[in-house]
């Protein structure tokens, strides 16, 4: 298919992007979690708290994925590295930034589903593909399109898990710089599924899939 990348040629340096941002994730998330738990008297605090914790939850249930090896050599690593820093970036932004609860209200629980939702989106979207899935933009011989589960509905329910879940994590740490990043983290996995894509399309069978199922958001996109 013209104009899609070849794979990229190894260098040394690549083999660290995973983990480096892997360890400021949850480098971010234990900093949060500790400016919380020193005031977790206050109930928005503890509460906050937990939030944290969630999300280290979330970071330790990807590892497995996070540090396996890809089966193919990746394509590029661009998107890896935008997406990726806009992740953690949203997190630090929401653990560290200023804190908009004085008292917990009822309204806080409309995030925190936000959160639970998106991580299980993305969880069963991930065990859904199973070996297919990779954090790297890989094009596998065996490749094989999936339709069962929630790729029934949307060709990237992964992705769609990871901006509801950093939407409801934003929502609760509410601050100018968390929102700023989200809409960076936004646009960073919209790049992230087109070069995806780019791959992809060279499958008869995944052009076929692609025309009746939306992207991300049905109705939208």
């Amino acid at each position: 298919m013209s104009g899609t990348p070849s794979p990229v040629t190894p260098r040394a340096w690549t083999g660290y992007i995973i983990p480096v941002l892997f360890l400021l994730a949850v480098t971010a998330n234990v900093a949060g979690l500790v400016v919380h738990l020193g005031r977790a008297g206050e109930p928005p605090h503890l509460a906050a708290a937990v939030f944290a914790v969630a999300n280290l939850v979330w970071v330790a249930l990807e590892t497995p994925v996070t540090f396996r090896r890809p089966s193919a050599p990746p394509r590029e690593v661009a998107t890896l590295l935008f997406y990726g820093g806009a992740r953690v970036a949203v997190i630090a932004a929401a653990l560290l930034g200023p804190f908009p609860w004085q008292r917990l209200s009822p309204l806080a629980v409309l995030p925190a589903l936000m959160f639970v939702s998106g991580v299980a989106l993305r969880q069963i979207a991930m065990r859904t593909l199973g070996q297919f899935y990779s954090h790297h933009v890989i094009r596998r011989d065996d490749h094989v399109i999936v339709r069962t589960g929630p790729y029934r509905v949307v060709r990237h329910p992964a992705y769609a898990g990871m901006l509801l879940g950093h939407t409801g994590l934003v929502l609760f740490f509410l601050n100018p710089f968390s929102v700023a990043l989200l809409v960076v983290l936004a646009l960073a996995i919209a790049r992230r599924i087109h070069v995806e894509e780019r791959e992809l399309l060279a499958i008869p069978a995944y052009r076929d899939y692609a025309t009746g199922h939306p992207r991300v958001v049905p109705g939208v996109w």
